[in-house]
């Protein structure tokens, strides 16, 4: 029986991951869910899952918890980040979705990694932004780390049985990661900059939240990503390439020195790699139906246009710069997207503000999470100046 703590319990995947939990109640007990806006949802959640605690990011949203559920709440309340960083180091705990999206969610799941918790990852900018130290620490805790991004679960899933996180002997010269192309794959460079907020969210195939829809609209998603991979598996930016495959069922691949190219399929369902996770080296079932390849009309590639997606030619030059550069990167990014998705800033903005943004931002390379922190304030600070520059220049 695993003991779960699902940090970002109201979000997409946090709703995915409940989903496969509830069809398998004698593997899985809900011990917390988290929330930061969605209470009245949390409210809900509590009444359907029974955790034990559960996290609001304030009082005022305590408060809100306690009017949504009739007066009382049946399970512990721990506020902030230090309620956050106290459930996922928790003794009850053994498995811990790291769901919180950006890098509010970056303190929870390394104190999830200290302690050695069977960690989810689902929040890829903890990596981003302290890749060497987050998997220093997970070597460190022998915390297993398990990757929910549908394209790091299928190169997992396609990997060597026995690997452990290192690319050296096992006969792999590239990983591929697959990438939709989101809503503007087709659309004229002109279109693009002009995109509203409602077109960027509009997903061809994956139900996500607003945050990340930009980002795949934009392409850092799949930047953010590279990075990721890079630290997850071990390998420069020179193994990982990127190709265009509209149709998502091909979610990542990974290819061997032998010519041999080893893919994961499936129907772009985010419980598949919740499942997987939750259940490895076992497999359960997880609600989405299997693929039907007579239905397929046709699986088709192509490379990533540097025009329409510059911000993932962004993420490769952080990756290649190293040092707190990508944490400058995902910060400036998270800032021109939130201003974006509030109509200060254009959709062609975004990109602009991050490429300013790594230009002006002093690039350091202590290994310590108070220079990462650091280096994410003063590129936010930065960003924001950025953004408002190009506001004035409206």
């Amino acid at each position: 029986m695993q003991s779960i703590a699902i940090l970002g319990a109201t979000g997409s995947i946090g709703q995915s991951t409940l989903d496969v939990v509830a069809r398998h109640p004698d593997r899985y007990r809900v011990f917390a869910l988290t929330a930061q806006t969605q209470i009245a949802r949390l409210a809900a959640l509590i009444r359907q899952h029974c955790p034990s605690v559960v996290v609001v990011p304030d009082e005022r949203a305590r408060q809100t918890l306690l009017e949504e559920s009739g007066g009382r709440v049946d399970c512990e309340v721990f506020i902030g980040v230090d309620g956050l960083c106290r459930v996922a180091a928790a003794r009850e705990v053994t498995t811990v979705m790291a769901a919180i999206v950006g890098a509010a969610g970056l303190a929870p799941t390394l104190e999830a990694v200290r302690a050695g918790k069977r960690v989810l990852l689902a929040n890829k900018e903890a990596l981003v932004m302290t890749g060497q130290l987050f998997m220093e620490l997970a070597r460190q805790s022998q915390s297993n780390i398990l990757p929910i991004d549908s394209e790091h679960n299928a190169v997992f899933q396609s990997l060597p049985p026995g690997f452990d996180y290192g690319l050296h002997e096992c006969g792999v010269s590239k990983i591929v990661l697959t990438a939709s192309g989101g809503p503007f794959r087709t659309w004229a460079l002109e279109q693009i900059a002009n995109a509203t907020p409602d077109q960027a969210i509009a997903h061809p195939n994956w139900s996500m939240g607003r945050k990340i829809s930009v980002d795949s609209a934009t392409m850092m998603n799949k930047g953010l990503e590279v990075i990721e991979a890079r630290w997850l598996f071990g390998v420069g930016g020179e193994q990982i390439d990127v190709v265009v495959h509209p149709q998502s069922v091909i979610h990542s691949m990974v290819q061997y020195v032998d010519g041999s190219v080893v893919a994961q399929l499936g129907n772009p369902d985010m419980r598949t790699p919740i499942a997987h996770a939750l259940a490895y080296p076992e497999r359960i079932a997880s609600g989405v139906a299997p693929l039907n390849f007579a239905s397929l009309s046709g699986l088709t590639f192509e490379m990533p246009d540097a025009r329409r997606f510059p911000c993932l030619g962004l993420a490769f030059d952080a990756l290649r710069a190293g040092g707190h550069a990508p944490a400058v990167l995902n910060a400036a990014n998270e800032v021109a997207v939130a201003g974006f998705l509030d109509h200060k800033i254009r959709f062609g903005d975004i990109s602009s503000v991050v490429a300013e943004t790594l230009t002006r931002c002093k690039v350091g390379s202590e290994a310590s999470l108070d220079a990462v922190l650091a280096a994410d304030e003063s590129a936010r600070h930065v960003a924001h100046e950025c953004m408002e520059s190009r506001r004035m220049m409206r």
